[in-house]
């Protein structure tokens, strides 16, 4: 069955590297209708979502940007099956960094850096021409597949572009050998704690709400002393991308428990709040709980 399970999606593949992209999008518009309407996909999950995040917009705007949203989960899922048969070339026209020389210094200090995303607009295809973007070597993080050929499959088109791919469970890649080159950890981190780890989260306010924070950033930063970057992609029009990067510590040794989590949510939050409708609604981001013991503000100090 797994076999079976990939030969329809490698056909899928075939079928949308060899369209192009006008009839990609006209085929993500239908698809997202269906999702909405049809399928409805995790709808109750990303209408409470967004009700608990915007307690000040009416019905109208909220199924304005569910309507929205659905679109912009279409196209990012199309345009990243897509990006696996595309050129580098095609892809940096569509996908700009505009200012990646801020990392140089790193690079020439022999310093690594960890380069923190979300998931909002296209982030899939910012991994695969990292290396052209950056003098550091690129380096992501990934959960292995239970289907080993699809597995496969996604870790071969991932690594094309000398994307170099890290078990999650294997943390320990982080500490570099001192005759390897300096590296960038593009590290994605807005999804929801595993059950159980209520106690251990960061705790924040973040849209609204008591919010669960993983702190794979702050800890390999602190551990490793690495400076911490946000990039922030933006859909410019349809199938065009920009990041631009900005610092969020460069000094990790000298921040207080918490604060560069605060930081990244706080950057995140504030980009949502912009443009609500590229953010990935559909996580069941808010599953956690905040225990009852614990203190109202999980971090006393504010953010400067």
């Amino acid at each position: 069955m797994k076999r079976i399970g990939y030969l329809f999606f490698r056909g899928f593949t075939l079928f949308i590297s060899i369209i192009p992209f006008r009839i990609l999008y006209w085929s993500s518009d239908f698809y997202s209708i269906i999702m909405q309407y049809v399928v409805r996909y995790r709808l109750k999950t990303i209408t409470d979502n967004l009700k608990n995040s915007f307690p000040e917009k009416d019905d109208l705007e909220i199924k304005r940007i569910i309507h929205r949203y659905y679109r912009n989960l279409c196209d990012i899922s199309l345009e990243t099956i897509k990006g696996y048969s595309l050129s580098t070339k095609k892809i940096l026209f569509r996908y700009q960094c505009l200012n990646p020389e801020i990392t140089h210094r790193y690079y020439r200090e022999n310093k690594d850096i960890i380069i923190a995303m979300s998931h909002y607009a296209n982030w899939e295809w910012g991994t695969q021409v990292a290396s052209k973007f950056f003098l550091h070597r690129p380096v992501t993080f990934y959960k292995p597949l239970s289907n080993e050929y699809f597995d496969n499959y996604l870790r071969q088109r991932r690594m094309k572009q000398s994307m170099e791919l890290c078990s999650i469970y294997k943390p320990k890649l982080l500490q570099r050998l001192n005759d390897e080159p300096p590296k960038a950890y593009f590290l994605v981190s807005d999804q929801s704690p595993s059950p159980g780890k209520e106690k251990k989260a960061y705790w924040i306010k973040f849209l609204n709400q008591d919010t669960a924070c993983l702190h794979g950033i702050e800890s390999y930063a602190k551990l490793f002393d690495l400076p911490v970057f946000y990039a922030d992609i933006q859909r410019i029009k349809r199938g065009h991308y920009t990041i631009a990067l900005e610092e969020i510590c460069m000094y990790p040794e000298n921040t207080r428990r918490g604060e560069i989590t605060a930081k990244y949510m706080k950057k995140l939050e504030d980009i949502i709040l912009k443009k609500p409708d590229d953010w990935l609604w559909s996580h069941k981001r808010w599953k956690l709980k905040k225990p009852d013991e614990m203190l109202t503000d999980t971090f006393p100090w504010k953010l400067d």
